[in-house]
């Protein structure tokens, strides 16, 4: 991994730093104290290919890792502990997902804060199964950034997917969930039934403008005010293909990265109930100039400078 966390180096005092210089490579989750980020990469597609998408995604981990290196450090004690990836390569995606899981239990027992960079977005339930083993009887709230409701049911005979996730939250119990970015015309009105028989709620991308904000905001603070613990997943085709590219399934009529979204986005980091994030869907073979895996990279950043 050394060779992926390198950067500009202006000096090693401490206001000089760059975000490759606090990276710590670890493998011994004791060696976690509170507050530290702990990433994985979850260097999985399995699922992008059982949902029939285009391949690609489980080279994204380090790609990102790559274009996150170089930002300065705001924050004099931030501090990340980094645990490599976690593939599937004899295709056993439930058994990865779990995997994963239980990593992400370690860390949030901890009192680490959970980063995960993907990967497919069948890296949803592996996260959120590993929040909910932490806090087994705490009420956990999931922001979901993407043009999709990823609640699916399984197909007979294919199992688990990228777009199966929330359905098999849905299936351990009740679910708190407010999907952000969703598109008319990429969901079907089945998809739009099982996300209100489960009690999903959801803010359509046409909803995402200036004029909106307070609402935008009283909805997110109304998900939040009733959890104990909060997990944001960010799947990148919720963004327009020209700031986007290289995704599993590109989107023409995507959302910006613009102020709007930065204000909403920023309110979410900043609440305290935030132990995990992730960041899904950067297909390498796809972008054009990193340009998805660099605003991955920028969104991931917000993060850490909370």
């Amino acid at each position: 991994m050394s060779n992926i966390w390198q950067g500009r180096l202006d000096g090693e005092e401490l206001l000089h730093h760059r975000i490759f210089q606090r990276v710590k490579e670890e493998r011994n989750y004791d060696n976690i104290a509170t507050d530290d980020f702990v990433l994985h990469g979850f260097a999985v597609d399995e699922g992008v290919r059982r949902n029939k998408g285009r391949v690609g995604a489980k080279e994204a981990p380090d790609v990102i890792r790559k274009n996150m290196s170089n930002f300065p450090v705001i924050l004099p004690d931030f501090s990340m502990l980094d645990f490599g990836n976690i593939t599937c390569d004899d295709g056993n995606l439930e058994n990865t997902q779990n995997n994963l899981a239980k990593n992400v239990s370690k860390v949030l027992l901890k009192g680490g804060k959970s980063l995960v960079l993907g990967g497919g977005h069948e890296v949803t339930y592996a996260h959120y199964l590993g929040v909910k083993t932490a806090f087994p009887e705490q009420k956990i709230g999931i922001i979901n950034l993407d043009a999709h409701f990823d609640n699916r049911q399984p197909e007979k005979g294919v199992g688990a997917s990228s777009g199966t996730g929330f359905w098999q939250i849905a299936q351990e119990g009740p679910i708190n969930s407010l999907h952000i970015g969703i598109q008319r015309n990429s969901n079907t009105l089945k998809l739009f039934d099982t996300a209100h028989q489960y009690g999903m709620k959801y803010i359509l991308a046409d909803e995402l403008f200036f004029e909106n904000l307070p609402s935008i905001y009283q909805r997110i603070d109304e998900l939040l005010d009733t959890v104990d613990y909060a997990y944001l997943t960010i799947c990148m085709d919720v963004f327009n293909a020209s700031i986007a590219p290289g995704v599993s399934a590109a989107a023409y009529n995507g959302i910006f990265a613009d102020t709007t979204f930065m204000h909403f986005y920023r309110h979410i980091l900043k609440n305290k109930k935030l132990v995990a994030m992730d960041v899904a869907e950067v297909n390498p073979s796809f972008d054009i100039q990193d340009r998805t895996a660099r605003l991955a990279a920028c969104l991931v950043n917000e993060w850490l400078m909370m």
